[in-house]
């Protein structure tokens, strides 16, 4: 047993992209104005919600692996993932966005999560007993319109294959989380409050969630760049 294993897992989440974060091609760094924002914004949604779904026991933290400081209900290490998560994953959609000049999609990025979206209404309804299954896919399939028509991201297909790639990442990270080399997961998950179809340790909802992670703090972050919010000319 590693003690405070999920804090760990934050360092090893930021390494990378925070030492890339001033190297002069991506310039992740001159950003970070239109990123802290969003990732506020975002993270204080995801944040009431993982607080909800902890007191009603959809899911849970083993304190075996915490450093042991909480604060409504959820472990610091909680509060650090929609931090380090978001910091990670965006700047892969940057890389993305540096090293990949076409629509790989042929434009229709925008269509193919359109049509994700009504996939994931019909299933929440369909799993509407299931509280993790439900609001994960309803939340997606709701904020999707939200995004695509309201906030407006620029890079529809480039942003589906940032996704992708991030999800390299995120589900070895995850699977650290969910028990993929612990005796016991460090969040474990209520079957009955999900499919119980898992990839390896991880609830194959966790996709869902990672795609409405991603895709808000992408949403905001465009929108606040395309505006020039929290831009030093003001």
């Amino acid at each position: 047993m590693i003690m405070a294993l999920y804090f760990y897992l934050h360092l090893f989440t930021l390494s990378f992209p925070l030492v890339r974060s001033f190297e002069d091609k991506i310039q992740y760094a001159t950003k970070w104005r239109y990123l802290f924002p969003a990732i506020f914004i975002t993270g204080l949604f995801f944040l009431i919600w993982d607080v909800l779904f902890t007191r009603a026991g959809v899911w849970g933290f083993n304190e075996d692996y915490l450093l042991g400081l909480y604060m409504f209900s959820l472990p610091l290490e909680e509060w650090l993932f929609f931090l380090t998560v978001p910091f990670s994953s965006v700047f892969i959609y940057e890389c993305v966005l540096y090293f990949v000049k076409k629509e790989f999609l042929g434009g229709k990025g925008k269509e193919i999560m359109l049509g994700l979206s009504v996939i994931l209404l019909v299933l929440s309804i369909i799993y509407s007993h299931q509280a993790y299954t439900f609001w994960n896919f309803l939340f997606t399939a709701v904020f999707i319109w939200i995004g695509v028509f309201l906030l407006k991201p620029d890079n529809p297909d480039r942003f589906l294959l940032a996704y992708i790639i991030h999800l390299i990442p995120f589900m070895l990270v995850n699977g650290v989380l969910t028990g993929a080399i612990t005796e016991e997961p460090i969040v474990w998950y209520n079957n009955e409050q999900n499919l119980s179809i898992r990839v390896v340790t991880i609830p194959i909802e966790d996709t869902i969630y990672a795609f409405l992670l991603l895709f808000m703090n992408v949403s905001f972050y465009e929108f606040f760049k395309r505006k020039k919010i929290f831009s030093k000319a003001g």
